[in-house]
């Protein structure tokens, strides 16, 4: 009987795919040409011509609008392209704020001293750019002080307008009443934030 050959095929190695096609992988007839100098080479053209001008200037064809019809290209050194579009999403990584739900509990007889001690934690947390759920748990027979609950709930609101602003008004759901406010500006970017996105580099 035949032994089994075993399959010594090597795997297949896995190569990064670059975002834009470059060079001879843009496989159509015709291409836009734009951010030359030269104002009368901007426009469209055949692709074998676009490829010997950035030969001609050693520098890459890059597809940078590859839906356009045709595509739109420019000639540039595409290592240094790649590495100014990683900073430029670095940058508006960094930029965007983390927005965290945090919660805060009442219950429909919480005293004035629980309510300003709430509150305070309340304006942190919007302070932070952080966005707030503040609710009134109702228990047994507690349900009936629903007028008692939204008026806590919207005297909360008020006390918080200059740090937050309602995005869902008080409304009973099961036997919670909620409440959503979200923060009026954008957070700030914390220290270390800034430190882990720069030791990315």
């Amino acid at each position: 009987m035949a032994k089994r050959r075993k399959n010594t095929r090597r795997p297949v190695r896995q190569v990064a795919r670059r975002e834009h096609r470059i060079n001879n992988e843009i496989r159509v007839s015709d291409v836009r040409l734009v951010g030359m100098e030269d104002e009368s080479l901007n426009g469209v053209l055949p692709t074998k011509q676009a490829l010997q001008l950035a030969d001609d200037m050693d520098l890459d064809l890059v597809e940078i609008a590859g839906q356009a019809s045709p595509p739109v290209v420019r000639i540039i050194e595409y290592s240094k392209f790649a590495y100014e579009l990683k900073k430029k999403k670095k940058a508006n990584k960094v930029n965007q704020s983390k927005v965290v739900l945090k919660e805060i509990r009442f219950g429909p007889n919480t005293d004035e001293h629980d309510f300003n001690f709430k509150l305070r934690h309340a304006q942190k947390f919007l302070s932070d750019g952080n966005k707030l759920k503040a609710y009134v748990q109702f228990r047994g027979r507690n349900i009936i002080y629903k007028d008692r609950g939204r008026d806590m709930l919207e005297r909360f609101a008020e006390a918080l307008e200059d740090v937050g602003k309602l995005e869902m008004h008080p409304k009973m759901e099961g036997r919670r009443m909620i409440m959503i406010m979200a923060p009026t500006q954008q957070a700030p970017v914390k220290k270390k934030d800034r430190d882990e996105d720069e030791d990315d580099d």
